[in-house]
């Protein structure tokens, strides 16, 4: 049996273009850490840092049959992180440009009934796109959003692991951005009449 702690990146690249997971948990233990930090210094929070390291190895994991490293995995991983932030960032400046936007049109017009039937059918939509989750998912974020539990009671009560948990959040997460996408579009319309 190998011991995967003992090779090199380029025979645990070599592996894991072979599809093995062995090779995938031992660059994901090497590097989790360190990536994980770089995450966090700048988004400073730490839910945020995990959920785009978690993105970073998943794409790793998707791509790894078609991974180009040119330099090492810790100099591809890093970048690949740094991207991540930057892509963050952008999108926490997208948003709050909508949200001073949105101000703007709500201070000079009156559409609390047609804002209230929005509200409704949104609330109805997230619902309904919830329910749709597989089970174990469904529960976890519903004991995280809904029941404010945190990442360690809900892996207490499901009898998981935290990084169980975690992964149950990020598809969830995802899942729901995917399903609700025609809603920002429906911001941006309402927006530019």
């Amino acid at each position: 049996m190998t011991d995967f702690t003992k090779l090199s990146e380029e025979e645990l690249l070599g592996l894991l273009k072979q599809d093995k997971l062995n090779a995938f948990r031992e660059i994901y233990s090497r590097h989790w850490k360190k990536l994980y930090s770089d995450a966090y210094k700048r988004v400073k929070s730490r839910v945020l840092a995990e959920e785009l390291v978690q993105e970073v190895f998943t794409n790793f994991w998707i791509k790894r049959n078609t991974l180009q490293i040119d330099t090492s995995v810790a100099g591809y991983l890093h970048s690949a992180i740094s991207r991540s932030v930057i892509d963050q960032y952008r999108k926490d400046l997208v948003r709050s440009k909508y949200k001073e936007a949105f101000k703007i049109v709500h201070t000079e017009v009156d559409n609390s009934t047609e804002d209230e039937i929005m509200f409704k059918e949104l609330s109805y939509t997230i619902e309904a796109q919830v329910n749709q989750l597989p089970d174990k998912c469904r529960s976890v974020y519903e004991l995280s959003r809904k029941e404010h539990k945190s990442n360690k009671e809900i892996a207490s009560l499901l009898s998981i692991s935290e990084k169980t948990v975690e992964n149950h959040l990020t598809n969830a997460l995802r899942r729901l951005r995917h399903g609700l996408s025609h809603y920002l579009m429906l911001v941006v319309i309402l927006l530019l009449k």
